[in-house]
C-alpha cells in the first residue's frame, strides 16, 4: 500500500514517486568527489610553493624536484594498479590507496626540508597511482556504453573543479594558518571520502541493494575472474602504446598547468598570491567546461554515427589542435588580459581530450579496463616526472617564464598524429592469443 501525502490544493502525491537518485549516479557521484579531492592534493603544493620555498629556503629547481617526486611512484606504480584494480576490485583498492593519500597529505605539514617534502610528494604519488585507472575499471562495470565518455567527462571536470577551487581555498586557509596547517586539512577531507567510499561502494552492481532490475539491465556484463582467466598483457600493452604517447603528449603541457601556473602569474606579472590565485582558477573552470564538453560530444557522435574511431579520435585531435592554437600568443604576448585569455582557451581546448582519451582503454579492453587505463597512464605519470623538472630549469637558466610553453607546442603536434594509431574501434580479441602474449592471472 502506497504511503500519500497533501500537497497544495489538497492534491495527494504518491510518496513513492518522490525522485530517488539511482545506485549508478550515486557511485558516478563518489567517483567525481574522489577525482575533485585527489586533484586538489595535486595542485595544493603549487598555490603554498612560495611560501614553501622561503620557508624551506628552496630553488625553484629544488622546488621542481619535490613537485616530479610525485610523478616517479606514480608511473611506476601505474604499471600493475590499473591491474589491481581488475583482481583484487576497485572497492578495496581505492579505499586503501586512498588512505596513503590522506596521511601523505597530513605528513606533508610536518616537512622540515626538501628531502622531507620530497618524501610526502613521492608517497602521495603511491597513493594515486591506481586512482584513475580502478575508477575506471569501477565506471567499466557500472555505466553503459553509451555513457562512458560522459562518465569520464564529469569525473575529469570535478578535477578541475579542484584545481579551480584550490588555489583561493589554500590561499585563504594560509591566511588564517599556514600551509602546514591546508595540508593537514586535506588529509583529514581524504579520509572522510574512504569512509563514505567503502560503506557504499560494491565490486559487483548486482550485489548492491540499491541498483534495480532496469537499472542492472542497462550495465554490461560482469562476473568474477576465475583461475582460468589468462590476461594478454603484451598485444594489451601494444595496443595501448599509441594512447600512452598521446596521454604523455597532453599530460605534458597539463602538468604545467598544475604545477606552475600559480608560479607563472606570481613572477612573470609580480602578482601577488590571492591575485595569482584568481587567475589560476579562472584558467582552471575554462578547463571544466571543456572536460564536461568532450564527453558529451564524443557519446553523441558515437550515438549518431555508432563509430567509435569518429566518437574518440576526432574530438581528441580537434582538442589537442585548439590548444596548440591558442598556446602560441602566450610565447609572443605579454599583455596580462591575453595571455590570460588565450590560457583559458587552450585549457579548455586540451580538456576537450581526456573524456574521449579515458574511454579508449574501456573501448579497447572493456573486461580489463583497470590494466589497459594504468598502461595509457603510465603517459601521464612519465610526463609528471620530466616536465616540472624541465620546467623549473629552464626557468633558472633563462628566467623566462614564458619560453616551456614552446615545448608544449611540440609535444601536443606529436599527440596530434599519435592519435591517428589508435583504433578504440577494434576491441581487443580475447579468443586469438598466442601463449607468449598470455599472463595467468593467480586468485
Amino acid at each position: 500500500m502506497h504511503r500519500f501525502r497533501h500537497t497544495k490544493g489538497s492534491k495527494l502525491v504518491s510518496s513513492s514517486r518522490r525522485w530517488k537518485p539511482k545506485a549508478t549516479d550515486c557511485v558516478l557521484a563518489l567517483i567525481c568527489l574522489l577525482y575533485l579531492i585527489q586533484y586538489s592534493d595535486r595542485v595544493n603544493i603549487a598555490t603554498a610553493a612560495g611560501a614553501i620555498s622561503r620557508d624551506l629556503h628552496l630553488s625553484n629547481t629544488q622546488l621542481g624536484f619535490a613537485f616530479s617526486a610525485f610523478a616517479y611512484p606514480y608511473a611506476i606504480v601505474q604499471l600493475f594498479g590499473g591491474w589491481l584494480g581488475d583482481k583484487v576490485g576497485p572497492r578495496r583498492i581505492l579505499a586503501c590507496f586512498g588512505l596513503v593519500v590522506a596521511f601523505a597529505s597530513i605528513l606533508t605539514g610536518f616537512a622540515g626540508g626538501l628531502m622531507s617534502l620530497a618524501a610526502c610528494r613521492f608517497l602521495l604519488g603511491i597513493g594515486e597511482a591506481p586512482s584513475l585507472a580502478t575508477a575506471t575499471c569501477a565506471m567499466s562495470r557500472w555505466l553503459p556504453v553509451r555513457r562512458r565518455a560522459l562518465g569520464q567527462g564529469l569525473t575529469h571536470a570535478c578535477s578541475r573543479v579542484g584545481s579551480a577551487l584550490t588555489p583561493p581555498i589554500i590561499a585563504l586557509l594560509m591566511t588564517f594558518w599556514s600551509w602546514r596547517g591546508a595540508f593537514m586539512v586535506a588529509g583529514v577531507i581524504g579520509i572522510m571520502w574512504v569512509v563514505a567510499w567503502y560503506g557504499y561502494f560494491r565490486d559487483d552492481p548486482s550485489r548492491h541493494s540499491g541498483v534495480s532490475p532496469d537499472e542492472l539491465a542497462t550495465l554490461p556484463p560482469w562476473k568474477a575472474r576465475d583461475k582460468a582467466v589468462k590476461v594478454p598483457i603484451r598485444r594489451l600493452l601494444r595496443r595501448m602504446l599509441p594512447v600512452a604517447v598521446v596521454d604523455f603528449c597532453y599530460a605534458w603541457t597539463l602538468w604545467v598547468y598544475l604545477t606552475w601556473l600559480p608560479s607563472f602569474f606570481l613572477h612573470s606579472y609580480h602578482l601577488n598570491l590571492r591575485d595569482s590565485a584568481l587567475f589560476t582558477s579562472g584558467v582552471f573552470i575554462a578547463g571544466i567546461v571543456g572536460d564536461t564538453l568532450g564527453g558529451i560530444v564524443s557519446d553523441r557522435i558515437y550515438k549518431r554515427t555508432g563509430d567509435l574511431q569518429k566518437a574518440r579520435r576526432n574530438v581528441i585531435v580537434a582538442g589537442l589542435a585548439g590548444s596548440l592554437v591558442f598556446l602560441a600568443p602566450v610565447l609572443l604576448v605579454k599583455d596580462l588580459t591575453v595571455v590570460s585569455i588565450c590560457l583559458c582557451c587552450a585549457f579548455l581546448s586540451m580538456e576537450l581530450v581526456i573524456a574521449p582519451l579515458w574511454s579508449v582503454p574501456m573501448d579497447i579492453a572493456p573486461n580489463y579496463a583497470g590494466t589497459a587505463s594504468g598502461f595509457m597512464n603510465i603517459g601521464f605519470g612519465i610526463a609528471g616526472v620530466v616536465s616540472p623538472l624541465v620546467f623549473g630549469y629552464i626557468i633558472d637558466a633563462t628566467g623566462n617564464w614564458h619560453l616551456p610553453f614552446a615545448l608544449s607546442i611540440g609535444l601536443l603536434l606529436i599527440g596530434i598524429v599519435m592519435s591517428f594509431l589508435m583504433r578504440p574501434d577494434r576491441p581487443l580479441d580475447e579468443s586469438d592469443q598466442s601463449p607468449a602474449a598470455k599472463y595467468v592471472v593467480a586468485q
